[in-house]
């Protein structure tokens, strides 16, 4: 295998002569003993992190593969304003033209990249380690993007390690490792290992056995491999944000750009996390997303799986669930934080205004304020607001077929306050309008009373929109 690797890089090399695919950035000197081997791949959907594609989506395993990514550099960067640490970038090579500068424009031009070569994980690390060993390097360690426990401090461990060990080894809950550093060429390390399977630390620590090698091991840490990992990236991604917005969305082009970029001025004074979360829409809701620039991920047409979806993707410390036709009142972050911050809290929410006239959308509203104050019962349209870590703690929404948010209020009731924002969101009048005041009315209580009676979900969502 060693003699595969050598020759695929030596040929990768030659083609980086070529400007068009240069193997090397010329932004960052490569003097440093300490070399840092960060395997990554630009986040293309259906091609990322794709065994959580059944979870996430396509779209989704993506966003989170560009997160993970964004995320273990900060942990890194220590070690990369550091000048005894060079940081390599080694990314998934495609056949995609301009790949590598789509790569810089994503990470910055700083970093020092490398295209990973053609074969198995074991010949990708050979060259690797053969590359940096051959430019100099003392003490080469590689890691991945998918263990958001990393931090500067244990690699820094690893280097000090190696002063007295052949081989450090950073243990993953999974049974493979999450870091592998070695301060010469090794490449019995990387030969004859089931990678991808729970075998690979015993395997390379049985091949190090072998050879005599003293080994030393960090600290045991998780991957994020599988849906069932994605609550410990929820405990330690980094909150870029105060706020996520999510907006589940379904053919919702004649209304949705215009609240995007409602949302997009308020970004101007300080970052919020925007995300859509498309429901299979049939009209052109996903190309008015995409003009804005915002990310739209696709998702089942269930509103509290698609909200969910969203939580999952977050990054902000407070999320917030906004329809595609409502509008937020001015200074909403703010008013976020405040409602947040009142001793008790465990939730909050907007009072309600519905674009129209008339004196029975008046009376309407007045009913909505008045049961979401004193009962603390405020529905979906009025932007249910809260902490990410309670939103995870309370598991989310449950993907009932419809009134997911009347079933998620009740469960928040009995752990705090849930308390209502001094401020009106402005909801899309349309239903009232197309049905009456009257009907829409009965219909909405009628639904509560069968939720309690305990019809059928499925049913309950038939009558609503008119199938039953």
């Amino acid at each position: 295998m060693l003699d595969l690797a050598f020759k695929l890089f030596d040929r990768l090399k030659s083609r980086s002569n070529s400007p068009a695919s240069p193997l090397i950035s010329s932004d960052r000197s490569q003097s440093a003993a300490n070399r840092l081997l960060i395997f990554t791949r630009y986040p293309v959907p259906g091609k990322a992190k794709t065994r959580l594609v059944p979870a996430l989506g396509a779209e989704g395993a993506a966003l989170l593969q560009r997160q993970m990514t964004e995320h273990t550099l900060r942990q890194i960067s220590p070690i990369a304003q550091s000048t005894r640490y060079t940081p390599e970038i080694w990314y998934a090579a495609t056949s995609e033209a301009n790949e590598l500068q789509q790569i810089k424009n994503w990470l910055g031009s700083e970093w020092l990249y490398f295209p990973q070569i053609e074969g198995d994980l074991g010949i990708k690390l050979t060259a690797a380690f053969h590359n940096a060993f051959a430019q100099g390097a003392k003490k080469v360690v590689a890691i991945g993007t998918d263990c958001p426990g990393l931090d500067a401090d244990r690699i820094v461990q690893a280097y000090a390690q190696l002063d007295s060990h052949d081989l450090v080894l950073g243990k993953a809950a999974d049974g493979g490792y999450y870091l592998i550093g070695i301060n010469r060429l090794i490449p019995e390390l990387f030969e004859g290992i089931t990678w991808g399977t729970s075998e690979v630390l015993q395997q390379t620590v049985t091949v190090a056995q072998s050879l005599n090698l003293n080994i030393a091991y960090l600290d045991e840490l998780s991957d994020i491999d599988y849906p069932e990992d994605l609550p410990i990236w929820h405990r330690a991604k980094a909150k870029n944000a105060p706020l996520s917005v999510i907006i589940p969305a379904v053919n919702e082009g004649r209304s949705i750009q215009s609240a995007l970029q409602d949302l997009q001025q308020a970004c101007n004074e300080e970052p919020i996390e925007i995300l859509v979360i498309d429901g299979k829409s049939e009209d052109d809701t996903i190309a008015q997303v995409q003009a804005l620039e915002i990310p739209v991920i696709s998702a089942p047409r269930n509103r509290a799986i698609q909200m969910n979806l969203g939580a999952q993707l977050a990054t902000g410390e407070n999320l917030l669930f906004l329809h595609a036709d409502t509008r937020l009142p001015t200074g909403f972050l703010a008013l976020v934080r405040q409602t947040l911050a009142q001793p008790g809290t465990i939730a909050g929410a907007f009072q309600l205004h519905i674009d129209g006239q008339g004196t029975g959308l008046r009376l309407v509203e007045w009913g909505v304020n008045q049961r979401s104050h004193l009962l603390q019962m405020p529905y979906g349209d009025q932007a249910i607001f809260l902490k990410a870590s309670t939103f995870y703690d309370m598991g989310g929404f449950a993907e009932l077929p419809i009134m997911e948010d009347f079933e998620f209020v009740l469960r928040l009731r009995p752990q705090g306050k849930i308390r209502i924002a001094p401020a009106a969101v402005v909801t899309s009048g349309r239903r009232w309008q197309k049905l009456g005041v009257l009907k829409t009315t009965l219909i909405n209580q009628a639904m509560i009373a069968g939720y309690f009676a305990g019809v059928e979900r499925d049913r309950l969502a038939n009558w609503y929109r008119g199938q039953g």
